[in-house]
C-alpha cells in the first residue's frame, strides 16, 4: 500500500466504513452527515480518495473495504518501525519502554506472542 497513513478526519471516516460495511453510498452519506457534519460532496471526495489508495471499493453504489482495519493499522505500524527505527522491532520496543513501563499482562502477552512465533517457524 503506497500511502499507509490516514489523517484524523480520514481515520474517523474509515472507521465508519469499517464498522458498517458493506453499506450503500446513500447510507454512508447519512452516517457522515450524522457523525462528521459532512455534506454529500465531502463524503464522495474522501471516499474517492480512499478508494484510489486501495483501502475501499465502491461498486454499484455499495462500499466495501479492500483491507480490514486491523490490516491497515498493521501496515501503518510496520511502516512506522521501518521509517523510524530502520525496521528494528527491538529498537522500537526499547524506545517505547524507556518512557512507559509495561504491565505484567503486557509482558506476558509479548512472551506468548514470541513463543507462538517461534513455534510457527519450526
Amino acid at each position: 500500500m503506497e500511502n499507509a497513513k490516514l489523517g484524523a478526519v480520514e481515520a474517523r471516516f474509515a472507521d465508519i466504513v469499517w464498522q458498517n460495511q458493506p453499506l450503500t453510498t446513500k447510507r454512508l452519506i447519512k452516517l457522515c452527515e450524522e457523525n462528521l457534519n459532512w455534506k454529500r460532496t465531502t463524503t464522495y471526495t474522501v471516499l474517492k480518495k480512499l478508494c484510489e489508495r486501495g483501502i475501499f471499493l465502491t461498486e454499484n453504489s455499495t462500499v466495501t473495504a479492500l483491507i480490514s482495519r486491523e490490516e491497515f493499522y498493521a501496515i501503518q505500524s510496520e511502516k512506522f518501525v521501518e521509517d523510524t527505527f530502520d525496521g528494528s522491532l527491538p529498537a522500537f520496543l526499547a524506545a517505547f519502554t524507556a518512557r512507559k513501563a509495561l504491565t505484567d499482562e503486557e509482558v506476558n502477552e509479548l512472551r506468548r506472542m514470541v513463543k507462538e512465533y517461534e513455534e510457527g517457524r519450526k
